[in-house]
């Protein structure tokens, strides 16, 4: 028995394809093989498995469970979840070795694909590259697995409620959180939570709908977030949450209506954390604010710029013993007394705890962020062939010129207007610009440096492509 993957589902930080176009129950038995081989060949024997609310994921995660016991591996299902209460069974468990998550994350309905942890590390890159040449060659283990089901939400709820402990009750209880789940499946955790939260809570769409009614579930996309901005003003809120699909992104609106883009949030949170910890690394990929950046710096932390995707910064992160990371994506990753993965939901409980710790609102801190204009971020469609080539060659112009250049990941182009950044997504043919100044007229003149390099490698910024 051998399986060829579609050649574009076996993705940089995740496996993602269209149902019945480009992935199927075949490919999902496929991984469960590969995974389940390398598991075993590893010394691990259990896998925690979960899905989300999409209408293909049940059949996907039964022959996902059949791929994996196939190769001897024991199945802990903990049915429908959110992202992050997979990683909580894989990271809580002592007897569980690695985790499987089913999910299309913010992408299209008829999209679905796979998250992976193996023995507390992510599972990305050359990882998903060897499930690909283990199915071409039909090399995995046989073995006849048991499977046992597992209810993890009131445990990871109470979890996640510790990050609340010796706060003032009376501050709390004076919350007023709208919250919006976007009928993804972190829907039925948040409706859990809430009951649990202090303080008063309004939640929108926390019906599991894999046909998502209402809007789609991508905080990063501000039209995403109209719904939870209305509730905002109508009941007089203090702030809204949003999630995406799988619940391991965050998006937020204060008080005004201003969304609080992923690195301001990374901001909030990282001088709650330096009031209590410093000298600690914080890390944000090369997509975030210099304020940010600043911010950390001006608090007392070692700020580290890095490369965007939520699996380089997981790694990034045990690399360098960072205690918390984020992404502009909305990805944000606490390891200071959480276990280091993207968690929306105790994202959201972080904010509550840190305004409640500084004595500032999430409005007041927000209003408190230096005002910087930037664009959002462009990605255009480039031939996959050529996109990492156009970044070498303009790499290769800034170095010879007098420019101050980041090149972690793509070239940041640092001047006295502000920067710019031209980069190739890792998931898409596509680049992806992005520029900030402290005026118009200089995101002006560093937008044209982006155009200006990139006609000289024969592009342009053409029509705005999709995530």
């Amino acid at each position: 028995m051998t399986h060829d993957f579609h050649p574009t589902v076996l993705r940089e930080y995740d496996i993602r394809g269209i149902i019945g176009e480009t992935l199927g129950a075949e490919d999902a038995r496929a991984i469960g093989r590969g995974f389940g081989s390398m598991l075993a060949e590893a010394g691990g024997t259990k896998v925690a498995v979960g899905y989300d609310g999409r209408v293909s994921s049940p059949m996907l995660e039964h022959a996902l469970v059949e791929g994996l016991t196939a190769s001897g591996m024991d199945v802990v299902r903990i049915g429908m979840s959110a992202t992050p209460m997979l990683y909580y069974a894989e990271a809580s468990a002592a007897d569980v070795d690695g985790g499987i998550q089913i999910t299309g994350s913010h992408n299209p309905a008829n999209y679905n694909g796979f998250k992976m942890v193996f023995q507390g590390r992510p599972f990305f890159g050359a990882d998903i590259q060897e499930l690909g040449r283990r199915g071409a060659a039909g090399e995995w283990v046989d073995g006849a697995g048991a499977v046992e089901e597992r209810d993890v939400i009131d445990a990871y709820i109470d979890r996640m409620l510790e990050a609340l402990d010796g706060l003032d009750p009376a501050a709390l209880a004076e919350l007023k959180v709208g919250w919006d789940a976007g009928n993804g499946a972190a829907g039925p955790a948040l409706e859990k939570l809430a009951a649990r939260l202090p303080g008063e809570h309004h939640l929108l769409y926390t019906e599991v709908d894999g046909n998502f009614p209402n809007h789609h579930p991508d905080p990063t996309v501000e039209a995403n977030l109209e719904d939870l901005r209305a509730l905002v003003a109508e009941k007089s809120l203090d702030f809204g949450i949003a999630f995406d699909g799988d619940g391991d992104r965050i998006g937020a609106i204060d008080g005004e209506g201003r969304v609080i883009w992923g690195d301001q949030l990374l901001m909030i949170y990282a001088e709650d954390l330096l009031a209590r910890t410093k000298g600690v690394t914080i890390i944000a990929d090369v997509k975030a604010s210099r304020a940010l950046f600043d911010h950390v710096a001006d608090h007392g932390g070692k700020p580290l710029m890095w490369k965007t995707g939520h699996s380089l910064i997981k790694s990034k992160m045990k690399e360098t013993g960072s205690p918390l990371a984020g992404e502009m994506s909305g990805h944000v990753f606490f390891a200071d007394e959480y276990y280091g993965y993207d968690d929306a939901l105790y994202a959201g409980i972080r904010l509550i705890a840190a305004s409640a710790r500084l004595g500032r609102s999430v409005t007041e801190l927000r209003g408190a962020m230096r005002p910087m204009v930037n664009t959002p971020e462009m990605r255009f469609q480039v031939d996959e062939s050529r996109k990492f080539a156009a970044i070498g060659e303009i790499a290769e112009r800034i170095a010879a010129s007098d420019a101050v250049a980041d090149t972690t990941d793509g070239v940041r182009v640092t001047t006295a207007d502000g920067w710019w950044l031209l980069r190739a997504s890792n998931t898409q043919d596509v680049l992806v610009a992005r520029a900030e100044s402290e005026d118009q007229a200089g995101l002006d003149r560093l937008v044209a440096q982006i155009d200006e390099q990139l006609a000289a490698s024969g592009l342009e910024r053409g029509p705005q492509a999709g995530h």
